[in-house]
Formats: C-alpha cells, structure tokens, sequence
C-alpha cells in the first residue's frame, strides 16, 4: 500500500524543558500531546490513533491511552529504538490510508537526564533468553563502542579523519546558537572536537549527543482534515524502514539499514536525493550522520568526510543544510529514540517556521532519517520524505 498522499503532519510540539526532574515520564507524553494538539486546533476527543514506542509507561499505548483518556480505534506501540518514530508516522499514515484511523497522535517523552542515565557509555545488559546475549554479552558491549568500531571501520576503509567527523558538530552547533531551547549552543570548532576526550576510539566527546528530558508529539491526519486546520499543510510523501544485523556473523560495517529504507523511501515518493532541500538526520554520534549521508545517496560511498568538511551541512553555507536545530548532537535527545525530533523540525522548515538565521530558502522538500538500536550490530532503519502542500 501506497501512503504517497494519503496523510498530511497538521500539529507538532517539542518541549522546551531539557531537564525536568519534577515531572513524571507520563506527565511528559500529556504536554508533549496537549501542545501537539493546540498546535494543529485539535481537542483530544478528535483523536482515534495512537502511537508510541518503548519509552512510554507501563503497557505502552495500553497505559498510555488510559492515562490520557483518549479512545483509539487503532494503537501502536512499535519499539526500533531511534528509529521508532519515524516507523510511527509511516505507520500512521498507513493506518489512515487503510482507514483505521483519521486523526494519530504520536508522543514520545524521556527522562535520561534526571535519571543520571550513562547513556551509550554503560554496558547494556539485557536478558540471556535474548538470542544475541550469550554471544556479546561476556564482551560488555555499549552503544558508544559499537557505534566507534563503525567509525573506525570507515577510517580504515575510505581514509576518514577524526577531523572530517568534527565537521558534523561544528555544523550542528552553528545552528544550535539559534536555538534558545538547546541544552548546549556554544559554537565548537574543529580543534575543540577532536580535542575533547575520547570516550571510545576514535569517537570524542564532542562527537557525541547530548543527555535531555523531553520529548515531543505529531498529529498526523487524513489531507482532508488538515486542510481545514490553521497551520500549513505537510504531506508524507514516501517512507520506508528496514532492519540490518549481523547476517550469521558476516556483518558489513561499511553502511547501514539506511540504505534500503531510503531507496524505498525515495522510490514511494517519486524523488530524488538531488531534489531534497532539507535533511534531519539523526544524530546519536557524527558517524551516525555520516553513514546515512552516504547511504540516502548525498555522496558516494567513502565520500562522506570530504561531504561534510567542505560545510555542506551548514544553512546557508553548504548544499545540503542539516538539524537546524542543533539536533541531538547539540539541543534535544531525549531517551533513546530521538528520532521524533527530527520530524518536528523538518516539518518546520517545510512550514517556514524554522529560525530565520537557519531557514532553508524555499523548502518544499525534506528527507527525515534514522537508526535505532546498534550501528556495530543491529539495528532498524526509517526514512520519511515529507513535503509542503
């Protein structure tokens, strides 16, 4: 089934907090749905769909819905990790092509920050019935260590440097200046990247996202709803998603799931990489943006240092501006599935709502991606192709 025209985004929200001890994780996914819905002129009783992934309480969409007295048709509580909410708005707009549903909501809300949460550096422990645990678990593996044999994989086979990766945060930084919501907006150079610590060779500090609370919410709805609301029309066009692991032990490092959501993405949508004006790619480590560059097709394989370290990642500077908001890299990764927040602001630049000093000139095209789970091992791969009406 087709989604190509099918759905429209009509509210977005992001929350403005990037600490919020004082507030439970349910409480978030409330705002984060209240201001999605004033957003689009919506009330919660127009609401038949709801999504959200493993971040929300309890039962998920079960618990959820009761905590917010919606009354769904259809729920989904699909879980890939950073990816997972990109999937929920490719899901939404099936569900409504299908007639599930009319009017989703989709929440996600996380407390990293104020739980103290060693995200990506900590050994990730997970149940022995899992069936990848008695064969990476004695190893201790952590997110940080899988994403940087991925980077060092790169280094090995097309010559990258640790100081073409450092493009990708002095490129997020200089949009996160802009920001007044970015947990960090201080403009980083090249030289402050690669010599902040390592944290897992060779990827440093600054070569990481930050830690928030937060979260936020996107209303997706059949076109002709939208229409009839007060903010500017965002259509999905095309999306895609895909899983990569480790193929029985014979595992590439050298791309990533990317590579098949985006062309599917591509294809659904009838475009191509060269007609996109804007990208939010999510951005856990540098060399997360720099794989999905290459595999959605910006740049040739092995190609992807020299990309972003000519500045084509900067608004207003490079060809292809990216996170204009600072992305997670430097304002917002709430939990582990930040990839929400990179619809939120690829929706504003197709509605002319970014910040001015960051605005992409006539945007009428973005491409929203990401990857959950591990770079190094597995992971789910989603691409959404949005447009303005």
């Amino acid at each position: 089934m087709s989604i190509r025209g099918a759905a429209s985004i009509a509210g977005i929200f992001e929350h403005p907090t990037r600490h919020a001890p004082d507030k439970s994780l349910a409480q978030l996914h409330a705002e984060m749905a209240k201001g999605a819905l004033e957003d689009a002129g919506l009330s919660k009783d127009d609401i038949d769909g709801y999504f959200c992934a493993g971040d929300a309480p309890g039962l998920g969409a079960l618990s959820m819905v009761d905590y917010l007295g919606l009354k769904p048709r259809h729920v989904d509580s699909t879980d890939t990790g950073g990816s997972s909410y990109l999937l929920h708005v490719s899901h939404a707009a099936q569900a409504i092509a299908a007639g599930k549903c009319d009017v989703a909501l989709i929440t996600l809300a996380g407390k990293p920050r104020s739980d103290g949460m060693a995200t990506g550096t900590a050994p990730r422990i997970v149940a022995p019935t899992v069936p990848d645990a008695q064969f990476e678990q004695p190893y201790a593996p952590t997110i940080a260590n899988m994403y940087a044999m991925v980077a060092m994989r790169h280094m090995h086979e097309f010559g990258t440097t640790s100081e073409q990766l450092a493009w990708i945060k002095v490129a997020a930084s200089h949009h996160a200046q802009h920001n007044p919501h970015a947990l960090m907006r201080n403009v980083v150079t090249v030289e402050e990247v690669v010599n902040s610590p390592l944290v897992a060779d060779p990827l440093h500090r600054l070569d990481c996202c930050v830690i928030t609370d937060g979260g936020g919410a996107i209303i997706v709805t059949r076109p002709e709803i939208a229409k009839g609301l007060k903010k500017p029309v965002v259509n999905v066009r095309g999306a895609g998603e895909a899983p990569k692991h480790t193929d029985g032990g014979k595992v590439d490092l050298s791309y990533c799931g990317v590579r098949f959501s985006g062309r599917d993405a591509f294809a659904e949508a009838g475009v191509a990489p060269s007609d996109i004006k804007y990208v939010s790619i999510y951005d856990s480590f540098t060399i997360t943006v720099l794989m999905q560059l290459e595999d959605l097709g910006f740049c040739k394989k092995g190609e992807g240092g020299k990309f972003v370290s000519d500045g084509n990642l900067i608004s207003g500077v490079g060809k292809l501006p990216f996170n204009t908001d600072g992305g997670g890299l430097c304002s917002n990764h709430p939990a582990n599935r930040g990839g929400l927040t990179k619809v939120l602001e690829a929706v504003r630049q197709l509605r002319g709502e970014a910040h001015p000093a960051v605005q992409v000139k006539n945007c009428d095209l973005a491409l929203a991606s990401g990857t959950g789970g591990s770079l190094g091992t597995r992971h789910g791969a989603a691409t959404l192709i949005l447009e303005r009406a």
